[in-house]
C-alpha cells in the first residue's frame, strides 16, 4: 500500500531497504525554504536496529496492512517470546530482539496485543502497566526517608525494579 511520508506517524509499519520498520520517531521539518521533510526513526523488526532516516513530505513509501490482535503470551526463550491466539489456538513466535526490554515484564497467561501482516507477527504492544508481585527486596532501614528514596526489588517474571522504600516482599 502506498502512502505519502507526510502522513507517517509513531507505530506505522513501512518497508525501507527492502526490510520491515516500524516508525519509532516522526517529525515534520519545514527548513524555511525548500521543501518540507519528515525526520523518522526507524525500527529494523529483523534485526532490532535503529535507523534515522528523513524523508520529503511529498515522498511516496511502501507501507504495511497490520491488524492487531490479542493474544496470550506463553513464553520465552533465548530468541523467541511465544503467543497464541485463542481464536483459533495458532501459535506464534516473535523474536526477542524485536520485542526488546518488554518481554522482562510480561507475565506467563496475560493478554498482550500482536502486531500481524499476512499472518506472520511482527510486533507486540506493551501493556500500559503490568501488576507484578514482588518476590525479593530489602527491609527499609529506619530512618531511611530521604525524600524518592527508592529500593531495588524482584518481581514475578524475574526484573529487577526501583521501588519505593514502603513496597515489601508479597506486594503487588
Amino acid at each position: 500500500m502506498k502512502t505519502n511520508a507526510g502522513n507517517l506517524k509513531k507505530g506505522d509499519f513501512v518497508y525501507y531497504n527492502a526490510e520491515i520498520y516500524q516508525v519509532q520517531k516522526a517529525e515534520f521539518y519545514s527548513p524555511g525554504k525548500g521543501s518540507a521533510l519528515m525526520r523518522t526513526k526507524l525500527k529494523n523488526l529483523v534485526t532490532g536496529k535503529n535507523v534515522d532516516y528523513t524523508y520529503k513530505s511529498q515522498e511516496t513509501l511502501e507501507s504495511l496492512e497490520v491488524e492487531s490482535i490479542e493474544m496470550q503470551y506463553l513464553y520465552k526463550d533465548a530468541e523467541l517470546v511465544y503467543f497464541m491466539n485463542e481464536r483459533d489456538y495458532q501459535q506464534y513466535s516473535v523474536p526477542l530482539s524485536v520485542v526488546g526490554d518488554t518481554a522482562k515484564y510480561m507475565k506467563e497467561g496475560n493478554k498482550y496485543f500482536v502486531y500481524m501482516n499476512d499472518e506472520k507477527p511482527l510486533n507486540v504492544r506493551a501493556a500500559a502497566s503490568e501488576r507484578l508481585q514482588v518476590i525479593e527486596t530489602e527491609e527499609a532501614a529506619k530512618g531511611d526517608t530521604v525524600s524518592g528514596a527508592k529500593k531495588p526489588a524482584v518481581v514475578e517474571t524475574g526484573a529487577t525494579v526501583m521501588v519505593p522504600l514502603f513496597v515489601k516482599k508479597g506486594d503487588t
